[in-house]
């Protein structure tokens, strides 16, 4: 059956981390009673195409079944879906708290109205870490075409997780983290090698402000204007690695290089789970 006509009354269409519907992140969100088979949720994302599309039952209650798709295969963990997904409950049934059951656990999301636009705030799972070897790293500098003295060495690579794992890589300027170029396959092979969702590469402008790009070839797209997993696994990395003082709030700029600006606004409290919040609007065209 073609995914034209599958469910289609269900699909909706959200870019998250924006008010325009021209930038953000993009993601297909499905509101069901049941969950469609595997099968058929992987052929829905792909042709939606989206770099996500998130799958939710049943259609009512505050406590509900999530899982996420790329294009390419099913993923763990997507906050910018998430984010999507809460303005769109939102939107249907009045802003209020929603708790999805997604595959790494329970995640909260709250929703309300904030300057005419629904704002919604999900609550991660416990972000983690684990230690980045020299030779990795050196596998992800080489097919990125990074050099480690372009490196900030006050943050040191890492791989961090908040229901997804990325490798956390920080640069020493904004111009090395705005030439990105890559080999798409190479990339996709060694992430699937480390079992890494995307790469969080970032720029920290300031205490309260960092830059951040995310390619996600294991998921079929050369690089991700949002990455809201991402985004709540740095802050985790942060906190815990003594870089920030928590409890404080950062803000992250995404997707400005690929013309889709995303901005997502990061609460860290002093232990767990990270708050990652942003707005979300409707792709009608």
């Amino acid at each position: 059956m073609h995914p034209n006509t599958m469910h289609k009354e269900s699909l909706l269409r959200y870019t998250a981390f924006t008010t325009d519907p021209a930038g953000g992140n993009p993601a297909g969100v499905w509101i069901g009673d049941q969950l469609p088979t595997p099968e058929e949720m992987q052929l829905i994302a792909k042709w939606v195409g989206y770099s996500e599309t998130a799958f939710i039952a049943p259609a009512a209650g505050s406590h509900r079944k999530m899982r996420y798709y790329s294009p390419e295969m099913e993923v763990s963990f997507c906050g910018y879906a998430t984010i999507a997904s809460g303005v769109a409950l939102a939107r249907r049934e009045g802003p209020q708290t929603f708790v999805f059951s997604t595959l790494v656990g329970d995640v909260s999301v709250a929703t309300e109205m904030q300057n005419e636009h629904y704002l919604a705030s999900l609550t991660s799972v416990e972000p983690k870490t684990r230690a980045a070897s020299k030779e990795a790293v050196d596998r992800f500098l080489s097919i990125l075409g990074w050099h480690r003295d372009e490196l900030d060495p006050t943050i040191a690579p890492v791989f961090a997780y908040a229901g997804a794992w990325h490798l956390v890589l920080a640069a020493k300027d904004l111009d090395r983290l705005n030439r990105l170029d890559y080999e798409f396959d190479r990339l996709r092979d060694e992430m699937k090698r480390e079992e890494l969702t995307t790469l969080q590469l970032i720029f920290r402008e300031s205490d309260g402000l960092f830059h951040s790009r995310n390619p996600f070839p294991v998921g079929g797209v050369v690089e991700d204007p949002a990455t809201g997993a991402a985004a709540a696994a740095l802050g985790g990395y942060l906190r815990d690695a003594g870089l920030l003082t928590a409890p404080c709030e950062i803000s992250v700029h995404q997707g400005d290089a690929m013309g889709r600006p995303s901005r997502l606004k990061l609460t860290i409290p002093a232990s767990g789970g990270i708050i990652v919040s942003g707005t979300a609007v409707p792709i009608t065209a």
